[in-house]
């Protein structure tokens, strides 16, 4: 159980800022989820608390203590790489006792610590086997024992699951959680796949373009993204143009007139405003309530629908709608917000509930 701290942590490519300004501190116990796009910074992150790239500006601490100018093999982390890296042509028990040995602990403690730890992932029948009579997921559970033998105070985990199939990666993540939440071990853990984040993570840090844009719980990262980047990014997320309109203490948003008495924008203050599909209901009787459209697309979602309706302002708008509701391609339909996020500029959104009557059409 330990304390990690990143304060201020920079790191450049040449010209290229590849990581800015970053601070956060993961709790004692905490597995953290580090989400982001391709390029966003979070590799280069964790790979700076692994002490696998060096640091240009800031500092890691654990425990109060910082690690920034040791290397890897003298800092109390462990690494799970993306390619499981084991060792051919050695067996699986050799693969996982490898750096005990470096340690020179007797014997006995190292037979104990890999039987311990095989059993912990639940592959103890695999000890003399070879990495290549295992599968791509007892391999990654293998390099995840190899890892956790060592008894690191921090687990770092780089996109561990990208390289297994779909279904393979939710019983490997929900592994994870297992093994960590048994363990205590605080843990970090690198991802761009969201839903892989908001299943697993304690919290989850989202990262664009070397920046932290948010660090909160994954129902609140979900609920209130503080910015347009994680909004359209974590989810399903309809995002639109709207303007505000004083006199009528309204937004006008892609055809529709959305009520929202008691907002302070300036007459004519442009706004992105973001509803999750979710948030959309279709309206049976009022002609002249929501967004209006055309179904374009059904996709059947298992428990829901996704139904993408292109209203006649030319924007196209997603909605979950019930499987037991019977919808079609081709036919009209209504919806109206019951929930919405509005942003305007670089200010932190404002959430508006919709109780009655929340959109009429323009």
């Amino acid at each position: 159980m330990a304390e990690l701290a990143l304060r201020n942590l920079v790191k450049y490519y040449g010209s290229v800022h590849a990581v800015r300004d970053v601070s956060l501190t993961v709790q004692s116990g905490e597995l953290l989820c580090i989400l982001g796009p391709s390029g966003c910074g979070k590799s280069t992150t964790l790979r700076m608390i692994g002490g696998f790239e060096t640091v240009d500006g800031g500092d890691i601490t654990i425990d109060g203590r910082s690690i920034t100018g040791l290397a890897p093999n003298k800092r109390p982390t462990a690494m799970v790489f993306q390619k499981y890296t084991l060792w051919p042509h050695m067996r699986i028990w050799e693969n996982v006792a490898f750096g005990l040995k470096l340690r020179r602990l007797p014997h006995a403690t190292i037979a104990q610590k890999v039987g311990d730890a095989l059993e912990m992932v639940g592959l103890p029948e695999t000890a003399k086997r070879y990495p290549n009579q295992l599968s791509g997921g007892e391999q990654q559970r293998i390099a995840l024992a190899r890892a956790l033998v060592l008894e690191p105070k921090v687990l770092l985990l780089d996109e561990p699951l990208s390289n297994l199939d779909a279904r393979l990666r939710v019983r490997m993540r929900e592994e994870i959680k297992r093994i960590q939440r048994r363990t205590g071990i605080t843990s970090v853990f690198v991802t761009h796949d969201q839903e892989e984040a908001l299943s697993i993570a304690d919290r989850i840090a989202v990262m664009s373009k070397g920046v932290l844009e948010q660090l909160d719980t994954p129902s609140r990262i979900y609920a209130q993204p503080r910015s347009l980047f994680v909004a359209d990014f974590i989810g399903t997320m309809n995002v639109l143009d709207g303007t505000y309109r004083h006199a009528t203490q309204s937004l006008e948003v892609a055809g529709a007139r959305l009520s929202v008495p008691g907002m302070s924008w300036p007459d004519g203050q442009a706004l992105r405003v973001a509803i999750r599909p979710e948030d959309l209901q279709p309206v049976e009787h009022d002609s002249s309530i929501g967004f209006f459209g055309r179904v374009d697309v059904v996709m059947d979602l298992g428990h829901f629908r996704q139904v993408e309706l292109l209203l006649e302002s030319n924007k196209s708008l997603k909605v979950f709608v019930p499987k037991e509701r019977h919808i079609t391609s081709g036919e009209l339909l209504r919806v109206t917000p019951t929930r919405c996020l509005a942003y305007a500029g670089n200010d932190e959104p404002v959430e508006i509930i919709f109780t009655r009557e929340p959109a009429r059409s323009l």
